[in-house]
């Protein structure tokens, strides 16, 4: 019998979920008003540039997107591009799988439609630490999208201010807040193995394959890892 529990969102657990998420979602912002201004470049419509960040919500694919924007969209290549960089959201959601399919279908896909890489981490941290709510991952995920979607109008207005994100370091944020939520979530041999290996092989790809491949690459080799050095269930 599986010793998961479905967890439980509540007013009180989605506030505080949203108030914790908040200040890592300020550098969103930032990364927002720097599409803002690129896709004003582009020739995007306002309406639709919000309407952009407001439903696909995947900042790195839509700068992609940008890349490939012009009189004729290649779809094909806009599709597969975008599949790409967003492909780790499959072994993200299947991480957080034992927890979700307890879920009613409703509740269990309707948290999801928010998942992004920092509020997964914080929730799938909670869930290992005995914290069986959704808190994170949906009242962060609303923070996350709601400084993205702000952002965005921002750039729009305003974004010659922010030209070069990386130039304030706001770059780094993303980086050092996973880091820190591998430090604290459970670790074993398992769990360090799959990071390590994780790691080199997406620093590899980074050096050595395409654009972006590195972010499939790792979480692939990462999940090998757990696919082949199942737990002890004793």
């Amino acid at each position: 019998m599986s010793h998961y529990i479905a967890p439980e969102l509540s007013p009180a657990a989605f506030k505080q979920g949203f108030w914790r998420l908040l200040p890592i979602s300020l550098f969103v912002a930032v990364f927002g008003a720097a599409f803002g201004l690129a896709a004003v470049q582009t020739g995007l419509p306002g309406h639709e540039i919000v309407l952009m960040s407001a439903t696909v919500f995947a900042g790195t694919a839509q700068f992609a997107a940008l890349e490939l924007w012009g009189a004729e969209v290649p779809v094909l290549p806009l599709l597969a591009t975008t599949f790409a960089i967003n492909a780790r959201m499959l072994l993200m959601g299947a991480t957080l799988y034992p927890w979700m399919s307890l879920l009613p279908p409703g509740r269990r896909y309707g948290s999801l439609v928010i998942l992004s890489d920092a509020n997964w981490a914080m929730n799938l941290n909670d869930l290992q630490s005995g914290r069986n709510t959704l808190g994170a991952l949906v009242g962060g995920g609303f923070a996350l999208w709601l400084t993205w979607l702000t952002g965005t109008i921002i750039g729009m207005v305003f974004g010659s201010a922010i030209t070069d994100p990386k130039a304030l370091g706001v770059d780094m944020v993303m980086g050092c807040f996973m880091l820190s939520m591998v430090l604290a979530g459970r670790r074993t041999s398992r769990t360090v193995m799959a990071w390590v290996v994780g790691g080199a092989a997406a620093y590899a790809a980074w050096l050595w394959l395409p654009e972006n491949s590195h972010v499939v690459v790792g979480a692939l080799a990462g999940g090998l890892v757990g696919a082949l050095w199942l737990e002890d269930k004793a």
